[in-house]
């Protein structure tokens, strides 16, 4: 009984790093006009900066709130594939948020308790191992990050609709696949520096 809490406690800590992570990430909107800039998006596709990020913020925006039931760029259009794709991905971002609070409060109790009991030490081998997984995937992102990315969507998506075509979704000419590479990287930074963060505090 005592290994199965441990192993549920540690999966939800593993889970709320994780969700912050990706929290995080998707909410950066500074890597985002980084990119921009410095893969002379504007210039390829005609669009000034300031423009490309203004609709970018209404897609994160759209994503970002179950309130908001229509994608709306004024500068780039949609086709009904291209909307129904972004309509999945935001399913993926409520429930990225909705993982995040569960697991945030478990993960509180379950590390209140192993503190107040003294039995912090527990965690401290399982969260070495832990700590490996984020160096394996970004060890993967840099040998084949073409075929992760495919991996991905065709984990998360049982269709082809990711598979934008630029002359009906123009907006996929903004968001080169580099951009989404560095995305992956900056998720498993985040989660690399969090389990490393609750590896140190099991030792105390």
């Amino acid at each position: 009984m005592k290994v199965v809490k441990n192993s549920l406690g540690l999966l939800a800590a593993f889970l709320f790093i994780l969700s912050l992570a990706i929290a995080i990430t998707i909410n950066f909107t500074p890597l985002y006009a980084f990119d921009v800039a410095y893969f002379n998006i504007p210039e390829r596709i005609g669009i000034s900066k300031e423009v490309i990020l203004e609709n970018y913020r209404i897609l994160i925006n759209y994503l970002n709130f179950p309130w908001i039931e229509q994608l709306e760029m004024p500068d780039f259009p949609s086709s009904a594939n291209g909307l129904f794709h972004f309509q999945e991905v935001k399913t993926l971002f409520l429930l990225d948020y909705f993982i995040l609070i569960v697991t945030g409060f478990l993960s509180f109790f379950f590390l209140r308790i192993k503190k107040k009991n003294g039995r912090l030490w527990e965690l401290i081998q399982p969260t070495r191992l832990l700590i490996f997984i984020p160096i394996v995937l970004l060890f993967l992102i840099f040998i084949n990050f073409d075929q992760l990315f495919i991996t991905f969507h065709e984990l998360f998506f049982n269709n082809d609709a990711w598979l934008f075509d630029y002359r009906t979704d123009p907006i996929i000419m903004a968001l080169p696949q580099t951009f989404f590479m560095h995305c992956f990287i900056l998720v498993f930074a985040i989660l690399e520096a969090g389990l490393l963060s609750l590896h140190i505090y099991s030792k105390k």
